[in-house]
Parts: C-alpha cells; structure tokens; sequence
C-alpha cells in the first residue's frame, strides 16, 4: 500500500467485527482508500477507492484502517436497512464498544448529504447497546416490524434471594416475558447447556415467560408466540 493509504468499506466492517451479510463476508476482494490527488489503486484483489478529504484513521493490528464510525457510514451505500442496523449495533457492544451514541449521531449529521444517508438516519434511530449477535438484532427488528413493544437488550434480571441474576437477551420487564435466541453453543458446551437449563428453571420459577427461539423458528411461529406471551401478560396493541 502507498503511503497514506488505508482499509476502508467492508473490509474494514470485517477488521472491526461488524457483522456483515455473507456475501461481502466472504468476498476475497479488499477495499483500499487513498486521498486525493492520489489516484485510487488497481490491482487483482483490490477495489480501490479514493476520498476527496482527509479520513480519519486509527491503527489496528499494525494496519491503517478507516475509524469505526466512518467506516459504519460507508455502509449505508451498500446495506438495506437492518444489515446497517445490525452492524450499527456492534459499535455499542458493551464493554468492546467502538463508538458512543454521540459519535453515532454525529457521524449521521457529518453524511447528511452523502448516498445513503436516509437509511443512514433510519439505521441510527434503531441501534441499541449491548447486542451481542446479528440475529439478535434481526429478531428484535422482526418483532418490531410485527407490531409488538420494543424489548430491552441484554438487561440483567433481578431473582429471588439465593439466586444468581440472569441476563436475558430480549427483556419485557413490564410483562416478565422474556424471548431468547438459543445459538449453537447452546447444544454443544455441555457446561453452557447446564448452566442455561439451570437458568430458566430460575426465571420461569420467578414467574417469568421465557421464549426459546432457535435458527430454524419459524416467523410465523415467533410472532404468535411473543404475542401470546404478552397478551398473557395484560398487553394489548
């Protein structure tokens, strides 16, 4: 690479963890910005790209890559509305956190007029922190769009005395209904699958609903049983 060059769009997405959608996820091609007046790179592998100002740029692993925020913004060129979303929340994960709400704002305001800047705007209303996987945003995304309440992400549940609090993935705190995304490592960490049993015994025994939902859950299937769960509950639409 030139002097002054630097990852940039998905590749840089990828460097930071950004969940994307397979096929950029598994696209071998690189892209590469340089400022101008240098003209954006040629070469098999490589998608270059060239900025008319200065980006800002951190260093990761040794490499030059786009800031978090920056890159995210590229995105919305290339994403549909819940792939921003979803890469959007990984930039407020917890304790890994690449960026605060501020900069997420800010980032919208400095792309007002770029491509993709509505669904720029849309994306950054709909983040929320501590998501810990793509298919959690899609499921909380899904139950939105069903006409269901927005759930808390990834709150810790207060349990009885004697019992150790539970973190729960999507919480209704109002209608102790909580809806859970059951991944791989459920099935195959022994330990996890044990300590996950124990789990739910705890906030089922606390007067919890809790909605198991697997990769191949039908949508059909989770609506009616999110819905049932919290009409159960005292919610009406």
């Amino acid at each position: 690479m030139p002097p002054g060059a630097f990852f940039s769009h998905a590749t840089a997405a990828l460097l930071f963890g950004m969940p994307l959608p397979a096929h950029l996820e598994t696209d071998p091609r690189i892209h590469v910005t340089v400022v101008s007046p240098e003209r954006a790179l040629r070469a098999r592998g490589v998608i270059g790209h060239r900025a008319e100002n200065l980006k800002r740029v951190c260093v990761l692993a040794g490499m030059p890559v786009l800031e978090p925020i920056a890159t995210w913004c590229q995105l919305a060129a290339v994403l549909q509305r819940d792939d921003l979303i979803a890469a959007g929340d990984h930039l407020l994960r917890g304790d890994r956190a690449l960026a605060t709400g501020a900069d997420i704002a800010a980032g919208v305001t400095q792309n007002s007029g770029q491509r993709g800047a509505r669904r720029l705007r849309e994306a950054a209303a709909l983040i929320r922190p501590r998501v810990e996987s793509r298919r959690e945003t899609m499921l909380r995304l899904f139950l939105l769009d069903c006409g269901l309440p927005e759930p808390e992400t990834n709150r810790y549940i207060p349990l009885p005395p004697g019992k150790q609090r539970a973190r729960g993935d999507l919480v209704y705190f109002r209608y102790k209904v909580l809806v859970e995304y059951d991944g791989e490592q459920h099935r195959t960490s022994d330990v996890q699958y044990n300590r996950d049993a124990e789990r739910l015994h705890d906030l089922r025994t606390a007067g919890w609903l809790v909605i198991s939902v697997r990769k191949n859950s039908s949508k059909e299937w989770v609506r009616a049983a999110v819905e049932e769960a919290l009409r159960s509950r005292g919610w009406r639409p």
